[in-house]
């Protein structure tokens, strides 16, 4: 069939997520999946039935635009005991349809044409074609490798009269590099006397190692104010697939959030909000949740220590970077792709989350599995 050129593409330069390419790879190969970012793993059965209960119980039509109340009273509640930090559950807090929903409505709500926004490298996927699809203009700035930290001096030098947004992440999504006190401390100085708005993608918060503390920007009044806080159910819970988030936002901000979000999604899954709302009483879910991975992290890299690879231990996310260059010049790409075909392990190449590809030689590999599945992947990467 012809079809006539009606489409001027509004992202010219993006095609399938590197995600959908490895996890169908690893499909087609019968492959170990350590590519893309799920648990291999049930999610708690207590929480599967308070759901249930909440369907039989009538709570199936729409929720309220921004969320159910009691849902987002227990999230003021949580964010205050853990970060000191008071939002108002009627005007500044959003349940979203999972956090990738909630950064795109941020950055809509925000930024417009010629607006600049920070980024740093290598960063998440789905920051920098909402900027682009709003008009905004991407600065890239990047992590100082092997520990992948922020060069703040770089940073302050870029800021000028057209920056609006910084966006952060810690945990840090691939890397699993974590935030400090100091670059917080930075980061309020850098935006000081500025009129730039901070999206903080937190939505690992509570999966954070080796005793440290998540340093969420609630924790930091002069970042808050101008901030929107990105978590997320999926990770906290082992529910990605039900795609449920929220946002935490001073009432200015969120005013403009919900103007934005009402017409994305307009409300949320209503029964399972209702079940988040009773399983956020049982505090120990995401209290012990560090713990939880910190044992699938250093039960997977004890298992690859005799093996070729090289890797600092993640500080945070159920993400650990493995570098190849005892083995291979090849690129990250053509590895992981061998890797998926000739060994049958699937992981994620880093250069993909560089806008010009950076190549350091590195993949990501996901431990937030059962130890049989890490077992197995270990004795692939030993073998190698």
């Amino acid at each position: 069939m012809h079809y006539p050129n009606l489409i001027n593409s509004k992202l010219p330069n993006v095609g399938t997520t590197i995600f959908t390419v490895m996890s169908k790879l690893a499909a087609d190969n019968n492959a170990i999946n350590l590519s893309q970012g799920f648990p291999d793993f049930s999610c708690n059965e207590e929480l599967v039935a308070l759901v249930n209960k909440y369907m039989k119980a009538g709570n199936n039509q729409y929720a309220p635009m921004a969320g159910i109340i009691g849902l987002r009273e227990m999230l003021a509640q949580k964010t205050e005991e853990l970060y000191g930090a008071k939002y108002d559950p009627e005007s500044e807090i959003t349940i979203t349809a999972g956090g990738t929903q909630a950064i795109y409505t941020a950055i809509s709500a925000i930024i417009r044409e010629d607006d600049e926004v920070i980024i740093f490298e290598p960063a998440y996927d789905c920051y920098q074609p909402a900027i682009e699809m709003n008009g905004g203009k991407t600065i890239y700035m990047q992590l100082q490798a092997p520990d992948y930290t922020i060069d703040w001096e770089k940073v302050k030098r870029v800021i000028n009269h057209h920056t609006k947004m910084i966006i952060i992440n810690t945990p840090h999504n691939p890397t699993g590099s974590v935030m400090s006190v100091a670059d917080m401390i930075m980061l309020e100085k850098i935006i000081k006397g500025t009129d730039i708005v901070i999206i903080s993608d937190e939505v690992y918060e509570h999966i954070i190692f080796d005793k440290q503390q998540h340093q969420s920007v609630a924790r930091f009044p002069i970042l808050a104010e101008r901030s929107f806080i990105i978590s997320s159910f999926g990770k906290t819970y082992h529910t990605t697939g039900w795609k449920m988030g929220y946002c935490l936002a001073p009432k200015n901000l969120m005013t403009e959030f919900r103007k934005v979000h009402q017409f994305l999604v307009f409300s949320c899954n209503t029964p399972i909000q209702y079940a988040l709302m009773e399983f956020l009483k049982e505090k120990n879910h995401y209290l012990e949740l560090g713990n939880f991975y910190q044992q699938k992290r250093d039960y997977f890299i004890n298992l690859i220590k005799g093996s070729k690879f090289g890797f600092i231990p993640a500080a945070g996310t159920y993400f650990q970077l493995l570098n190849y260059k005892k083995l291979s010049s090849e690129k990250d790409t053509d590895f992981a792709i061998r890797l998926t075909k000739e060994f049958g392990l699937a992981a994620i190449p880093i250069s993909v989350f560089y806008h010009e590809q950076e190549d350091n030689h590195v993949l990501r590999f996901c431990f937030a599995k059962k130890e049989e599945t890490l077992e197995k992947a270990a004795e692939i990467l030993n073998k190698i």
